[in-house]
């Protein structure tokens, strides 16, 4: 194949690559590769810009090809390409912890490096059960997740998860595990903007799981503010406050997986800012270096990070870690994003742009197949009626189409999922969904 600058490059085979989350018979049969990116856009092999509607995936907050960015990675490779990560370290990964505790609620003042989010909610959770044991309740080992909750694709994560795809294949996973009920309600939160108003009750799920197990065995829950890859569930209001009460009065830790609503994706730091409830450990991982170089973490609580050093100062206190944690190349990716993310303002910019976003998601509504339409930050989810006995191949068959039309969206189920990078502008904005609302208008 050619590898020149700007030439189309045409893999000579397509099988031997066994692609992640892909019908594969289907791509494979007609491809979408992406050769080149650019702020806003993807270039495909066929020579067409395609504007990026999901920030890669939900990652690229700082947009696509940003010169400090990719000159720090540059330099950083060149000076030195890897460090041990075990009973050594390197300037830069102790940088970004200082400047990513900066951000994170206070309180959370120590991070704990991974390279995914999947990576980094395992740590998480390995966290939570260890800090139980080492502050004398070794009980606490239950984990509580949530329904339709997306947390990576680690072992962990795919028990706390509750996507049913993700899990029916992997037999029995880790145990100890429940979950809560989604949040997700149509019939009394169609079409809400923002926060929905109905369900905050539904957190009091957990003061039955804690009744039907016992405070003393459980260990964490884990949720997301919102839920982002299983098609944009929004936490009703006051439900996040009920959950943070309920793990208060039963002295349960509580985890927010902040992979997507990280580093400005509502137009705050994160989701603990945006709604006010902070939580006791915090996963992140995409926008941490806008996608550049992978890269997760967990921020964790000041006690929590105390409680294990104890006993002789020259023996690890935590088994846990990567041989890629806090990578060179990650940790200069990360630095020059949180200086592009200060620089240009865009938590700000994705606040401001947030009520023009939400009423340019709502323009949908009474379009074909419309059945909820649903915001916060600059997120969006559109759901569809699904085809009768064809459950996603309506918003696929919208994929498909709009990729032909020059937009990149991302779909779940019958769900239609916007995440734009934070340096969209409102004339994009329009762009996206003047082509969805054409694209649902020919749709079957």
């Amino acid at each position: 194949m050619s590898l020149d600058a700007g030439a189309t490059v045409v893999p000579n085979d397509l099988e031997s690559y066994w692609m992640p989350f892909t019908a594969n018979r289907q791509f494979k049969k007609a491809p979408r590769l992406l050769v080149g990116a650019k702020d806003m856009h993807y270039r495909s092999h066929d020579g067409r810009q395609i504007l990026d509607g999901t920030a890669g995936l939900w990652c690229v907050n700082a947009g696509h090809g940003r010169k400090k960015i990719v000159e720090a990675v540059q330099n950083q490779v060149a000076e030195m390409d890897y460090a041990p990560s075990f009973q050594m370290g390197h300037p830069k990964v102790f940088q970004l912890a200082s400047r990513v505790g900066t951000l994170l609620p206070k309180g959370l003042d120590h991070v704990f490096f991974a390279n995914s989010g999947s990576e980094a909610v395992d740590t998480a959770l390995k966290i939570a059960i260890a800090y139980q044991r080492v502050r004398g309740q070794g009980t606490r080992t239950r984990l509580i997740g949530r329904e339709r909750g997306y947390h990576g694709v680690g072992f962990g994560g795919i028990s706390v998860g509750g996507i049913v795809a993700n899990r029916k294949f992997f037999g029995p996973l880790i145990n100890g595990v429940d979950h809560l009920q989604h949040t997700h309600n149509l019939e009394h939160n169609a079409f809400s903007r923002g926060q929905p108003e109905w369900g905050a009750h539904m957190a009091d799920e957990l003061e039955r799981i804690v009744a039907l197990h016992d405070a003393s065995t459980i260990a964490a829950v884990i949720v997301e503010p919102v839920a982002g890859s299983t098609g944009v569930l929004l936490p009703p209001k006051g439900y996040l406050e009920r959950l943070r009460a309920i793990c208060d009065q039963h002295d349960i830790l509580l985890i927010f997986d902040e992979v997507i609503t990280g580093f400005g994706r509502l137009g705050a730091p994160f989701g603990a800012d945006y709604f006010g409830v902070t939580p006791d450990m915090i996963t992140m991982a995409k926008g941490i270096t806008s996608g550049y170089v992978p890269m997760g973490a967990v921020g964790v609580r000041s006690d929590i990070y105390d409680a294990f050093m104890d006993g002789p100062e020259n023996t690890i206190e935590f088994f846990h870690g990567y041989t890629y944690s806090g990578h060179p190349l990650a940790a200069a990716a990360g630095l020059a994003t949180l200086e592009v993310y200060e620089e240009e303002g865009l938590f700000a910019r994705a606040a401001e742009l947030a009520p023009y976003w939400e009423d340019a998601v709502h323009s949908l509504k009474g379009l074909p197949h419309v059945i909820d339409l649903r915001n916060m930050g600059l997120i969006a989810g559109i759901e569809l009626a699904p085809i009768a006995g064809k459950p996603t191949a309506r918003a696929f068959d919208v994929f498909l189409r709009c990729y032909e039309k020059g937009l990149q969206i991302r779909t779940t189920g019958d769900i239609i999922a916007l995440s734009p990078p934070l340096i969209i502008s409102k004339s994009q904005i329009d762009e996206i969904f003047g082509t969805l609302a054409e694209v649902l208008k020919e749709a079957a």
